[in-house]
């Protein structure tokens, strides 16, 4: 991670390292949106009255991320590409065009199954580990002033520990949706003949990172608002 670091900042500089910086912005947050509202709508439907078991929680976290995924695919795609330095874009929608244009549109859903294969479990998990987490907190705590600071603790734990187990996935995903001609099966074949098992978990650091982080001040703003709207989170 650190040589890839100091490639990007020596080739780039420093903005190099906020490249795709703009797909980003316009996935993430339309899909931290689709994903909370949906997570709350199947919430409140199916598990008004008590919080959900360890695998009811699975199952809530991958339902609200397969729509949110789904959803946001297309960009996913464009945000890949951006920050992968293999293609010119000059925008989001610029990009969308191109793609669309020479490639038809179905290459913005490229990488489905392994998008789907990473983020569903990622989530599943994610929930189960962080609503289990902060189940085994201390009442004095979940209901102190340090409450925000426990439930980032929490979510931080899930992440790393989800991060891991989803890493190959995620690989896998990057492979398929830099590459389009690539399918799921032949991006797991070349990943293992060129790196060996090893290649699965090939920046595992940066994404636990990314992702962990992400997850966990996403989940605490979410707490947090919900409480002060007096809504249930």
């Amino acid at each position: 991670m650190v040589t890839v670091l100091q490639s990007v900042v020596r080739t780039e500089r420093l903005l190099g390292l906020w490249r795709g910086v703009s797909p980003s912005f316009v996935r993430t947050i339309p899909g931290v949106g689709i994903y909370f509202s949906t997570f709350y709508s199947l919430k409140q439907h199916f598990f008004q009255d008590r919080d959900p078991r360890a695998l009811e929680a699975v199952v809530l976290g991958a339902g609200a991320r397969a729509v949110a995924g789904v959803v946001m695919l297309p960009v996913t795609v464009i945000k890949t590409r951006f920050e992968c330095g293999r293609y010119r874009y000059s925008s989001v929608l610029g990009a969308l065009r191109c793609v669309c244009r020479t490639e038809g549109p179905a290459a913005l859903f490229s990488g489905l199954v392994a998008t789907l294969l990473r983020d569903v479990p990622f989530s599943g998990l994610y929930v189960m580990f962080y609503s289990q987490s902060k189940a085994s907190l201390p009442t004095e705590v979940s209901a102190s002033p340090c409450a925000p600071v426990a439930n980032f603790s929490c979510a931080v734990l899930a992440g790393v520990l989800v991060s891991l187990i989803t890493q190959p996935a995620d690989v896998v995903k990057t492979h398929v949706q830099v590459c389009p001609e690539l399918r799921t099966p032949a991006a797991v074949t070349l990943v293992f003949k060129e790196h060996g098992l090893q290649g699965f978990f090939r920046g595992a650091v940066p994404r636990a990172l990314r992702r962990t982080m992400m997850a966990a001040m996403a989940w605490t703003v979410y707490e947090q608002l919900m409480a002060q709207f007096g809504l249930k989170a």
